[in-house]
This record gives structure tokens, sequence and C-alpha cells, in this order.
């Protein structure tokens, strides 16, 4: 499991993704928010609301990592679901300032959590036991990629270097531990090898941002160079 280390440097690029997508937020109106994100059945309502509700879900981990006592993320699918319809129901003028204040709550709360916190085991709802250091990876994940998912003008590629390779090491260390993956090799488009995954299988070539689009499913690796035909991934995440 990715985790990185609550530093300035990660401080600052979970700040940086949240104003990025805050900023690609401005002047939005109902009528674009209701409609279709790149995320089957789900409008940019959805994914907003998913994103506002988000992070005081993950806030609720940093808690149990502060104060010992166990709070999950989320009391059950069902519950999170709720929350997400609930607030496809809002303005999008509210919605907007619903992810705006959120994000803002959560980053005061990850950068004053206490230095022995970060070393604390909790359990996110995807089940894994961790510490802090994996929910900034998480939120930095969501960030990054919801934002291509609102379709909104922004792309794989448009996701600044350091938060791109982050997550897609992530996106690799999930397959890495997944079921069924078919084998293939990638290599970035300098040809330094990435990952291995079986013993034989196509050689598959692209940028880290190509790559990354086809192993999150935000992209059918068109533009990917491989040696045969590319496999089907299973569902991620």
């Amino acid at each position: 499991m990715k985790e990185i280390a609550p530093d300035a440097h990660a401080f600052h690029e979970l700040g940086a993704a949240a104003d990025r997508l805050l900023t690609a937020l401005d002047g939005l109106t109902d009528a674009d928010a209701t409609a279709p994100s790149r995320l089957p059945g789900w409008s940019r309502r959805h994914v907003l609301s998913h994103l506002a509700a988000q992070a005081p879900a993950l806030e609720r981990l940093l808690t149990w990592a502060r104060t010992g006592i166990e709070t999950p993320q989320y009391a059950s699918r069902a519950a999170r679901d709720a929350e997400i319809e609930a607030g496809t129901r809002l303005s999008a003028e509210a919605l907007v300032a619903w992810v705006r204040e959120s994000a803002a709550h959560w980053q005061d709360a990850a950068e004053s959590l206490p230095e022995k916190a970060w070393d604390a085991t909790i359990r996110p709802f995807t089940g894994e036991l961790c510490t802090p250091r994996r929910i900034l990876v998480i939120r930095l994940r969501e960030l990054v990629l919801h934002l291509v998912d609102l379709d909104l003008g922004h792309e794989i590629d448009a996701i600044p270097p350091d938060a791109r390779d982050i997550v897609l090491d992530d996106v690799l260390g999930y397959y890495a531990r997944a079921d069924d993956v078919p084998a293939f090799v990638l290599h970035d488009a300098d040809g330094a090898p990435l990952a291995r995954f079986g013993h034989s299988g196509p050689l598959i070539r692209g940028t880290r941002a190509a790559l990354l689009a086809w192993l999150s499913g935000r992209s059918d690796g068109a533009a990917l160079a491989a040696s045969g035909e590319l496999p089907d991934l299973p569902p991620w995440i």
C-alpha cells in the first residue's frame, strides 16, 4: 500500500490539488452540475457530493489515529451512498461551497495531527490496516482523478508530475495485490521498467500519464504502445 510522509511537500501537493479542483468549479451552474460526469451513472453532482463527503469521512480516520478510539470512515456502504445522493439535491453553489469548506477543514485536520498519531494503525473503508500516511495518498488520488472525471477540461496529463507519480505508484500497488490480474510488463516512455505482472504477456509502453489513465480506467489505452493486445484489467477500486 502506497504511503507518503506527512511533510511540507505532501501537504503542498494536497493543497494544490484542492485548489485546482476549486478553480475548475468557479462559475459552475446548476445545469453544469447536472450534466453527466465520466463515471458511469454519476452526474457531476454525484462526483462533487462524493468529494465533499469524503473529506470528513477521512477526518474520522484521523480522529481514530489521534484518540485511539475506533472511528470508522463510514457506518456502512448504504450510509455512504445515501450521503452522496443527498448531496446531489443541493444547488451547484451549495455543492461547491461544501467541497471548499470540507477540503479546507480536512487540510487543517491533517496538518495539525500530532506526530505520534501518524504511526497509529487504522482501517479505511476498503478494509486494509494502515497508518494515516496512507490517508494522504487516498485523498490526493481522489482529488486529482475526480477532477478528470468531472469532464471540465482537465485530463490525466495535466496532473503535476509529483502527484501523478504518487497516484500511479498507488494504482500499481493495487494491481500487485489484486487477484486475476493478467500477465503484462510496463515500461515508461523512456523504456524504464515500472512493473511486471505474471511471467509473460505483452510489453506495454507509454508516458506515465497515459499509463495511469489506462490503469485507472480513464482511457482505453489507445495512447500506449504494446507488443500484443492490451489485456482486460480487473476493476480498480
